[in-house]
Parts: C-alpha cells; sequence; structure tokens
C-alpha cells in the first residue's frame, strides 16, 4: 500500500489522482502520481493538479499516445506520462 504524502497539497492531489471514477483511471492516473510525485517542483505540481481538472478519457488517450495533448500539457510530464510504467499489472 502506497503511505500518503506528507504535504496537504500533495494528499489532497494523491486523492484526486487516485479517485477519478473508474479503476482504470484511477490505476493510470495514481498510479503515475505515485511513481513520479517526489521528484515534482512547484510547477510540477501545478502542472498535475491542472491536468487533473482534464477529462479522464483525454488524460488516458494522451498516456497512449491516441491523442495529441493541449500544447499546455505538451513536454516532460506528459512523455513520462507516455512511457506507462509506472501502471501496476495484476499477474
Amino acid at each position: 500500500m502506497q503511505r500518503m504524502p506528507p504535504d496537504v497539497d500533495l494528499k489532497r492531489l494523491h486523492w484526486r489522482a487516485h479517485h477519478r471514477g473508474t479503476k482504470e483511471a484511477d490505476l493510470l492516473i495514481g498510479g503515475f502520481f505515485d511513481a513520479h510525485h517526489r521528484q515534482w517542483g512547484s510547477d510540477e505540481r501545478a502542472l498535475f493538479e491542472e491536468m487533473l481538472s482534464e477529462q479522464d478519457v483525454d488524460i488516458m488517450a494522451w498516456a497512449h499516445g491516441t491523442a495529441i495533448p493541449p500544447a499546455r500539457f505538451a513536454g516532460p510530464m506528459t512523455e513520462v506520462l507516455k512511457k506507462l510504467d509506472y501502471v501496476p499489472v495484476s499477474r
């Protein structure tokens, strides 16, 4: 089980990333948060928070490479999102 981040803002981002409405979105977006939030500065946190306001289907399409993200999201964070190496796989 993932430990919750100590920072109040990170706790809020954690909750929003893990409670998207579908299991698939929770795993993808929540898994991305868990794997990468420790390296983020204030700019990356703000970008991720803005991304959380987008529709899950759009975020997932950007991650899968089936849609091009808006210019404000194009960049390093979206490139890491596309790797999908943070999604847990049950066997």
